[in-house]
């Protein structure tokens, strides 16, 4: 396969599950040493795609190409080259924390001396090296994180797929775990993850889909997402009881206004001129915010503000 061509492609791609409808025909493509992300709420179809382009859940319909081959006939060859971090640890807490590593790169037929030199390389990179003879139950949730990335990384993949890669860490954690993850994509390594952090996304990710309800509803860069689907800027005014006319009386005064139960958000190419337009309605919050739009806003803006179980 040239660099040219894409390193994962997509067309019509779709997963059935008996009569529910997981992925419902999508198109992608994933270029070589981006870091591409799956966006989307919970049932949106991101770990049914990725099980797919990890060669171990065939497709119900459409076309898929991973690494130049295809899952449903290459699968070993394609997983001999990619790395895999699932949702949640699956270590052995029965081995200490270089041996997760050894133990992992024989299942690539690796030389020992080869492991060795891939463990001790990989410790250091995700700041395990003090830790290599403990017992994996004794680490944090940020730690055990990390030492599963640096499994992943045994057999020097060419691709990552990261399945909701810092669920459940603290935001020390997140962004030491960003920080790895950035290295590695200076060093080459094509990422792929999915998640329904909105700042991870827009930190990490060259570019992304939005999923949602099996469909992907959006692509492009976060940037280039913010700049189509929301004004620049957002208000949020908060008061002391929300009562129902206040947003009938700020009718007009940007874009577009949304009354949420804790407050009401107004988007707008100008904050302060609408704050300012907001004061001379006779409207006083007990706060505001101006700041500028984010993910987040276009993830609520396509998919909206309600749960999906």
């Amino acid at each position: 396969m040239t660099s040219t061509e894409p390193l994962i492609e997509a067309h019509g791609l779709t997963k059935r599950y008996g009569d529910f409808v997981a992925v419902d025909g999508i198109d992608f493509a994933v270029d070589r040493g981006e870091t591409f992300g799956f966006l989307g709420p919970n049932g949106a179809g991101k770990s049914s795609t990725m099980r797919m382009i990890g060669a171990v859940s065939p497709a119900s319909d459409g076309s898929l190409r991973v690494l130049g081959r295809d899952p449903d006939h290459d699968g070993p060859a394609i997983r001999e080259r990619l790395g895999v971090v699932p949702q949640e640890d699956n270590l052995d807490l029965e081995l200490d924390v270089a041996e997760n590593l050894q133990v992992y790169g024989r299942f690539f037929g690796l030389p020992r001396e080869v492991i060795r030199r891939r463990t001790d390389e990989l410790l250091e990179f995700v700041q395990l090296s003090e830790r290599r003879d403990s017992r994996v139950d004794s680490l944090s949730g940020g730690m055990k994180r990390r030492l599963t990335i640096a499994r992943a990384l045994v057999n020097s993949p060419e691709l990552l797929l990261l399945d909701e890669p810092t669920t459940g860490l603290d935001p020390q954690a997140r962004h030491a775990l960003w920080d790895r993850l950035y290295r590695l994509k200076q060093q080459g390594v094509t990422l792929v993850l999915t998640t329904h952090y909105m700042d991870e996304a827009e930190q990490l990710c060259d570019r992304l889909v939005i999923m949602d309800r099996a469909r992907i509803v959006a692509e492009g860069s976060p940037r280039e997402l913010i700049a189509r689907y929301v004004p620049r800027e957002m208000v949020e005014l908060r008061f002391a009881s929300q009562n129902g006319d206040i947003s009938d009386r700020l009718a007009g005064v940007g874009q577009r206004v949304e009354a949420l139960p804790d407050r009401i958000v107004i988007g707008t190419d100008d904050g302060d001129a609408t704050l300012g337009a907001v004061h001379a309605r006779g409207v006083d919050p007990e706060s505001s915010l101006v700041r500028r739009s984010t993910l987040e806003d276009v993830f609520l803006a396509l998919t909206g503000r309600h749960l999906i179980d």
